[in-house]
């Protein structure tokens, strides 16, 4: 199930028979927590999430979200490094050791540009989303959806590339993700696309007015006219958001259109900003 783990001194772990600093808490949720650690062997930066496991049904779900990322070697999946678990007293700590990401999210991202009142670019939404897309086929491949697809679930790499995460939303059975299923994770990452277009979620007004998000998603999404945005940019994005799940492109086909619109210059480095 894990790897022997010890407190060596304080601030200092070792996971896999290698020695790891504590720097500072990175945030904090439910019952997880992440640590900003540092790999005394290697110099390298790490997330340390440790999650609080009351109950075996708490320590299953934590092996199964390990589970989930060993399934994925795909450069937009987030890998993991180690995963262990510690006994604390009648309770156990799962521990999960992930690449750290400086950056942080896309959402962090567009908060960023949105703070001095700039939007991403239609050839960097492009670009994004072509290694959103195709973190996603490689997950429907292996007969999963992500379930839990936003802007503060996908990572941005050093050189831009989104690396989605979260992959504890995976960790039921395996499930088919065809027709309702795959149409729902199509619809979210429409909303994907909106924030990266406009800076902010499709129904994130009607949730700040109190209206009910549910009875705004059975009407078609109404998306804002741009100069910054091509028609085809638009029309990719309706096709994601239309109410009739059945209507809604399949991620192949998704695909191969966000592959159609790239920026021809960009040649293979499509999937960085």
């Amino acid at each position: 199930m894990g790897h022997a783990l010890c407190v060596c001194s304080r601030g200092t772990v070792i996971i896999d028979n290698k020695r790891y600093l504590f720097i500072q808490k990175l945030g904090e949720g439910g019952f997880s927590y992440v640590d900003l650690v540092e790999g005394l062997h290697d110099g390298h930066f790490y997330a340390l999430k440790r999650i609080l496991c009351h109950e075996q049904q708490d320590r299953e779900e934590a092996q199964r979200e390990a589970d989930m990322h060993r399934l994925f070697h795909h450069p937009n999946i987030l890998r993991l490094v180690a995963y262990c678990l510690r006994e604390r007293g009648p309770k156990h700590e799962a521990w999960l050791l992930l690449p750290f990401f400086k950056r942080g999210t896309l959402w962090n991202e567009i908060e960023r540009l949105k703070d001095k009142g700039n939007f991403l670019t239609e050839d960097q939404i492009l670009q994004l989303l072509l290694g959103i897309c195709r973190g996603l086929e490689a997950i429907h491949a292996r007969g999963y959806a992500h379930r839990d697809l936003k802007p503060t679930n996908i990572l941005l790499g050093d050189e831009g590339q989104p690396v989605l995460m979260d992959l504890g939303s995976m960790n039921q059975a395996c499930i088919h993700v065809e027709g309702s299923r795959q149409a729902l994770a199509l619809q979210s990452l429409g909303c994907v696309l909106y924030a990266m277009m406009f800076g902010e979620g499709p129904y994130d007004m009607v949730f700040q007015k109190g209206d009910s998000v549910a009875l705004a998603v059975q009407n078609q999404l109404s998306i804002p006219q741009s100069p910054r945005h091509s028609s085809a940019l638009r029309q990719l994005l309706a096709s994601m958001m239309t109410v009739d799940p059945q209507q809604r492109p399949p991620i192949h086909l998704l695909l191969s259109q966000v592959e159609a619109l790239q920026p021809p210059a960009l040649g293979q480095h499509t999937t960085q900003i």
